[in-house]
């Protein structure tokens, strides 16, 4: 066992000081690979890379900055607050083209026009970057991931003479605006999105704020020049490998506006024959007053307890009210006090809020939860009248 520990660190070690004295030769390609999204949400936004190849050296290696460590201690509580370190990886490009061919993701390469030592200056840049001293790195899906980290790098390389041109047929959109042409909207990963992303993610990102996706990296990369040159960055692109299968898109039986279309209708058919037999039912309103209040509960500490950018000013919190979960015990009085009623009204006002914010575009909301919005909104109404008769 010792031995075997030893030896591997000599490896280690060994791989990494070659690592550091090699030069590479005249016939070495540096190369931006883009991966096309996978079947999972983690996969949907795809992938990118850089691939160094010397067929003089024996090198074909693959680096990319998408890593982390299950084992990190307090994973998940990390990675909820924002503070969870990414590493960047490296691997032989065979292996990596085989991980990647076998889960049929479109593999992409744009070899890259440098001269010698600017090739030379990003693999040196990379060499040292592994190192386990610099591997990680802070991640910030916007503005610090897997694909701005490959901007960043090739300008470091180029020391920021790249001039990133926009795209033809580019059209400046909204964060939240890119990551739905990556989702089905009627998805419950785009609802977990718009449910925990705010306001800020509505703002228009700039040309080079739309690099935060790997797809946005190829086509930015592909249209790139050299300042004072105009020489283009990409000296030729090609595709290593296309997609075969189309990916199911899940059923509308199964989606949320779908589910959300039961669960409102059933609030609906509630309310009506509550109002019949004049009556409440007391289990429903708990209940929606319960979830509601942990929904505002989690966004706010989205909000204020992480370290997340995108989830700052939310107004979700105009139909998740935290409050909510607070005038429980008013909801199994017998006969509610009268500032309550104003309460309900409030509630009434916060989803018109929510409404007008929708339109202005202030904020984009799951559509997903339109059937609950207006399911909540008559049965608030129908609480402020049935509390204003037992009140007369």
């Amino acid at each position: 066992m010792k031995k075997s520990l030893l030896l591997l660190l000599l490896f280690l070690f060994t791989d990494t000081i070659i690592g550091q004295q090699i030069e590479l030769s005249n016939d070495a390609k540096i190369s931006v690979l883009t991966i096309g999204p996978g079947s999972s949400l983690n996969d949907a936004f795809g992938h990118s890379a850089f691939r160094i190849r010397d067929i003089n050296k024996g090198i074909d290696w693959v680096y990319g900055y998408g890593e982390y460590d299950f084992g990190t201690p307090n994973f998940y509580l990390k990675f909820a607050q924002g503070k969870l370190n990414y590493l960047i990886s490296k691997d032989d490009f065979q292996k990596f083209y085989r991980v990647y061919s076998y889960y049929d993701r479109t593999i992409k390469e744009q070899v890259l026009d440098l001269s010698l030592s600017e090739k030379q200056k990003l693999f040196n840049f990379l060499i040292n970057n592994y190192k386990p001293e610099n591997r990680a790195y802070l991640y910030e899906f916007f503005f610090d991931n897997c694909a701005t980290k490959i901007k960043d790098v090739a300008n470091i390389a180029l020391k920021n003479n790249i001039a990133f041109n926009e795209p033809k047929g580019f059209k400046q959109e909204t964060f939240r605006t890119l990551i739905h042409n990556n989702l089905n909207k009627n998805s419950w990963g785009s609802l977990g999105i718009d449910i925990a992303l705010g306001s800020v993610i509505d703002k228009k990102a700039t040309p080079e704020q739309h690099m935060f996706l790997p797809e946005n990296i190829y086509k930015f990369f592909e249209s790139a020049t050299i300042k004072n040159s105009k020489n283009h960055l990409v000296k030729e692109s090609k595709t290593l490998y296309i997609q075969k299968n189309t990916y199911k898109v899940s059923t509308f039986l199964s989606s949320p506006l779908f589910i959300f279309g039961i669960i409102g209708f059933l609030i609906l058919f509630i309310t009506y024959k509550d109002s019949k037999k004049r009556k409440r039912s007391k289990w429903l309103d708990v209940s929606l007053f319960s979830i509601t209040g942990i929904v505002g509960v989690f966004i706010l500490l989205l909000w204020f307890a992480t370290d997340h950018t995108g989830t700052h000013q939310n107004y979700n919190l105009l139909w998740a009210f935290a409050l909510n979960l607070f005038m429980i015990p008013q909801l199994l009085e017998k006969k509610t006090s009268n500032w309550f009623i104003k309460y309900l009204k409030l509630l009434i006002i916060l989803l018109c809020l929510m409404t007008l914010h929708w339109l202005i575009g202030v904020q984009v909301f799951a559509i997903g939860l339109i059937p609950f919005f207006i399911a909540l909104f008559i049965r608030y109404i129908y609480l402020v009248k049935f509390f204003n008769k037992q009140a007369a």
